[in-house]
């Protein structure tokens, strides 16, 4: 076998097998693509701010960064799911009141640039709607659980006392801006029905 030969198979070989360990990213669609460029936002992100309506201060809105998963890598339904303690203010919050609204910014994917967080062309998403518990012993709680270990693996490990649980949060208003000229509107039903399917390796 060529020197030439060699070299090449072992690129390919350390190439795939650095790419297996690595989540696929879904390219970033075009600004009129309002729907799947909210739906890749939500597949992209790994942690965004999830804020209640506070029981602890007396109904004022209060915001927490947490971490989710809307689905397997590459897989992404939607739906954001969180695995949350009522040790913490958000989902004690939720439990005494279910509306809730979750942001995320395409910032933290390192795909704006150099622009501020703030320039509209860097794409922001509120998911408005109500935050409500899965059970675990539900199809839905596995894939929820499966979806949520998959994406952030410390969570499996988490102390059992602290009783983490599921939530979810059922979708009801979609503010997102991607570009010049305001939020685009987007339908629920838009947004779950919508997909992004280029892929590429990071």
């Amino acid at each position: 076998m060529s020197p030439f030969l060699c070299c090449f198979l072992f690129l390919l070989l350390l190439f795939l097998s650095s790419a297996a360990g690595r989540l696929l990213r879904l390219a970033k669609p075009d600004p009129s693509a309002a729907a799947a460029t909210a739906r890749w936002l939500s597949s992209q992100n790994s942690w965004g701010v999830l804020s209640t309506i506070s029981s602890d201060l007396e109904g004022s809105p209060f915001g927490n960064v947490v971490s989710y998963s809307d689905g397997l890598p590459g897989h992404g339904r939607g739906v954001p799911y969180f695995y949350l303690t009522a040790l913490d203010p958000t989902a004690r919050d939720a439990l005494h009141d279910e509306r809730s609204s979750f942001t995320l910014s395409e910032f933290p994917l390192g795909t704006c640039g150099h622009i501020d967080p703030e320039n509209p062309t860097c794409s922001k998403l509120t998911l408005s709607g109500k935050l409500k518990m899965v059970e675990f012993n539900t199809t839905e709680g596995e894939f929820a659980k499966k979806a949520l270990f998959t994406k952030h693996p410390e969570m499996e490990g988490w102390p059992e006392n602290h009783k983490f649980r599921i939530f979810q949060l059922n979708i009801e208003h979609i503010f997102l801006i991607d570009w010049f000229g305001g939020p685009k509107p987007i339908s629920p039903s838009e947004y779950l029905e919508s997909a992004t399917n280029r892929v590429s390796v990071f």
